[in-house]
């Protein structure tokens, strides 16, 4: 595959805004759908700034996908044409996005195999949930290779090299071949800000709709019919405070001072426990009871 027919798929996923405060339904495993604000995940618009500016370099052809439903996704969809995609398309079906990351693996893949990109682009996390594991199983699927997080790619005649973010701070450089899926990095691109003009011409480009009949997927391959895990319940942690002594008021000032920095937390000296491995197991066992970290537990 040349450079000169590079094509690249960017995938555009819609997230909650986690800031403002949120509402669990439906047995809690769903969010009540009125209050909090959605948008388009920020990595997944690096990510389009990245085939962007690959397009500009080496002339490739750029299609938004977005997996959704009704027409929330369209907004973001003109965005990515606003910001200079040539193409935009929207799936969207009964129950399509529903279901485990499983599931919507198997829709992406059949996403990818029609369009048979030469690069497939996505953010490496949601801002509201974190990691999401269904591009890279979309990609094991298609047996293609797939790197994260990536900070920066090139493209060359056949393979395509990625900077990706290693430990400490470190840098590697990674060559694959192409087709592949690269996964951004959040924080490695600075998306565009599209101009009047190309926003006003987005609001009049299509944006193409695929169904089940368009990806020729049954209706029992998809959403929670494919789904192999299923949520019992969802909820937020409950915050655990821990409560600070009032320091002693005939104590000199700089031993109130460390009582409130330490937050009421005396040092311990550290204990040494000798002898066969099954006594340093009582020891340790009673240790965590006495401090209530472990119920029930045979001294």
């Amino acid at each position: 595959m040349t450079v000169n027919g590079l094509s690249v798929v960017v995938l555009l996923r819609e997230v909650l805004d986690p800031r403002p405060p949120v509402r669990l339904a439906g047995g809690g495993v769903m969010v009540r759908e009125p209050g909090p604000r959605r948008l388009v995940n920020p990595a997944d618009l690096e990510a389009l700034e990245e085939a962007m500016l690959l397009a500009e370099g080496r002339g490739a052809r750029v299609t938004a996908v977005a997996v959704g439903p009704g027409r929330r996704l369209e907004d973001g969809l003109r965005l990515a044409l606003a910001m200079g995609a040539h193409r935009a398309v929207r799936v969207d079906g009964p129950g399509l996005w529903e279901g485990d990351a499983v599931a919507r693996a198997r829709v992406l893949a059949r996403v990818v195999e029609i369009l048979s990109p030469s690069l497939v682009l996505a953010g490496a996390r949601l801002l509201d949930r974190g990691d999401d594991p269904a591009p890279a199983l979309a990609a094991a699927g298609l047996g293609l290779p797939c790197c994260a997080p990536v900070v920066s790619a090139r493209v060359g005649d056949g393979e395509a090299t990625a900077t990706r973010k290693a430990d400490r701070g470190a840098r590697d450089v990674v060559a694959l071949p192409l087709p592949c899926v690269f996964l951004i990095e959040g924080g490695a691109r600075e998306p565009r800000y599209p101009d009047l003009d190309a926003v006003l011409a987005a609001l009049e480009a299509p944006v193409e709709t695929w169904g089940l009949p368009e990806l020729g997927l049954p209706e029992r391959a998809v959403g929670e019919h494919a789904a192999l895990l299923r949520p019992e319940r969802l909820v937020h942690p409950r915050p655990d405070p821990v409560p600070v002594p009032t320091p002693d008021p005939d104590a000199p000032a700089f031993e109130r001072i460390r009582a409130l920095l330490s937050g009421g937390i005396r040092a311990r000296a550290g204990r040494v426990h000798e002898g066969s491995a099954g006594e340093v197991v009582e020891g340790l066992l009673r240790i965590l009871e006495e401090e209530g970290l472990l119920q029930g537990a045979a001294p």
